[in-house]
């Protein structure tokens, strides 16, 4: 059982449905259908989507700049989740791999049913940056979604707890949940 005060998140792929809105800008913005979430079988998107690389680069720049009209989903059970986490510790910390917390900040206002004085976002501006601030925010446990983050983060001495998406799909050694009531399963409140 996970203690609720030592885990923190990952933004994207966990806590926000990104992909779907990068499936979706490509659709209304760029025209671009025929490619399903499952498609995406690799954090590097260019290896498995047949979408001109530069298109790529457009629609990752419009999310990480929140330039963009379409809605970005939560993962379907968060917000009750971290209602419950928030009696526990508070803020909780999202650290995210993004250069910086803006627009993530903006859509946790406008998006969530709950506080935002509740949620810490922490952008480290690369995948590996992530292992010292949850260290210093005495972090155990990080939902992550990027299975090469996971191994970095078990290197540093956190308990990765994969989310099951369609890009980290081999075989390893971790934790995995599929949906936030399997994360709500692991913890004890």
């Amino acid at each position: 059982m996970i203690d609720p005060a030592s885990v923190a998140f990952d933004f994207d792929g966990v806590v926000a449905d990104t992909m779907s809105l990068f499936l979706n800008i490509a659709s209304v913005e760029y025209n671009i259908d025929g490619i399903g979430y499952d498609d995406i079988t690799t954090y590097n998107l260019e290896e498995c989507l047949s979408i001109n690389p530069g298109i790529i680069d457009e629609i990752i720049n419009k999310i990480l700049e929140g330039d963009y009209s379409l809605t970005l989903q939560p993962m379907a059970g968060i917000s009750e989740v971290l209602v419950r986490i928030a009696r526990y510790r508070n803020p909780i910390p999202l650290v995210t791999s993004r250069p910086h917390p803006g627009p993530i900040n903006d859509w946790i206002k406008n998006t969530l049913p709950l506080d935002p004085a509740h949620l810490e976002v922490v952008a480290t501006g690369t995948f590996d940056g992530k292992a010292d601030e949850l260290l210093n925010r005495k972090i155990s446990y990080f939902v992550e979604d990027r299975l090469e983050t996971c191994f970095f983060l078990k290197d540093s001495g956190i308990i990765p707890v994969l989310f099951r998406q369609p890009w980290n799909r081999r075989r390893h050694p971790f934790l995995e949940v599929a949906n936030w009531r399997e994360i709500s399963d692991l913890i004890h409140f």
